[in-house]
């Protein structure tokens, strides 16, 4: 298995908390060990300000999830990654672009117009996937076909979606795209749809195959919970705690 790879945190788990205090949330990432974050937007916070307390508390910004660049956004994106010393920003679609080989070829077009927009200012484009990804589309999984039609786009592979309630062989995925996934999304639960999530190690995704077969490509391990049956927070502390137990990831040094 590759080195450890450092334990991030997707700070969308913790949205409702942030909404009323941010900064709070982000110390108590920092207290329990977490190396970076990843945003789901800055909550009212200038990148300058942002930035500045991610210093202080020693946390590394590891990707941004944005819009999907366009030639309206893309200065202020790229300005905003510049501030932050960010090299990856990550989008995403919903199910209507997965539908057909018509549908994803048309959103593989939009996707690879948006990395070359970042590339030329030296920032790459990751696509974050769901479990519709992984439904057949004539014959292959929608993802695959996705990433053939857009070359400069990286994967952010979410290992809980890409299982697709336990019909996807997730470690075949990873070995089949070890050039493509650069991040890694770890969440657990138990593999039912509409189920919350549970923390990490929790639930019944194997996830030492999973991040055994992750290639060395895939630098960050970003735990994120849509959802959890239990407390959140105490849910993101279990989660770090059991990857870096059983030596999976690592936290601040």
């Amino acid at each position: 298995m590759a080195a450890k790879r450092p334990v991030a945190l997707q700070l969308y788990t913790l949205r409702e908390r942030a909404q009323k205090d941010f900064v709070a949330v982000l110390r108590d990432v920092a207290a329990i060990g977490y190396a970076g974050v990843e945003t789901a937007g800055l909550h009212g916070m200038s990148p300058a300000e942002f930035g500045k307390i991610l210093n202080d508390l020693g946390l590394k910004l590891c990707s941004a999830h944005v819009p999907l660049p366009t030639s309206e956004n893309v200065s202020q994106l790229v300005d905003m990654a510049k501030t932050l010393n960010c090299s990856m920003l990550v989008s995403g679609f919903g199910p209507a672009e997965f539908k057909t080989l018509d549908t994803i070829r048309a959103a593989a077009a939009k996707f690879q117009a948006a990395a070359e927009l970042v590339g030329a200012h030296g920032i790459q484009l990751g696509y974050h996937n769901h479990y519709w990804e992984f439904d057949l589309v004539e014959g292959r999984y929608g993802f695959n076909w996705f990433f053939e039609m857009c070359p400069d786009v990286f994967s952010e592979l979410d290992v809980y979606w890409a299982c697709n309630f336990n019909r996807v062989d997730v470690p075949a995925v990873l070995k089949l795209h070890k050039k493509t996934v650069k991040l890694l999304h770890i969440k657990d639960g138990l593999l039912v749809q509409n189920e919350p999530h549970t923390a990490v190690g929790a639930g019944k995704m194997n996830m030492k195959a999973v991040i055994k077969a992750a290639p060395k490509e895939a630098a960050w391990l970003i735990v994120e919970l849509d959802s959890c049956a239990t407390d959140m927070t105490e849910a993101v502390r279990q989660s770090f705690d059991w990857l870096v137990r059983n030596r999976l990831g690592a936290g601040r040094s």
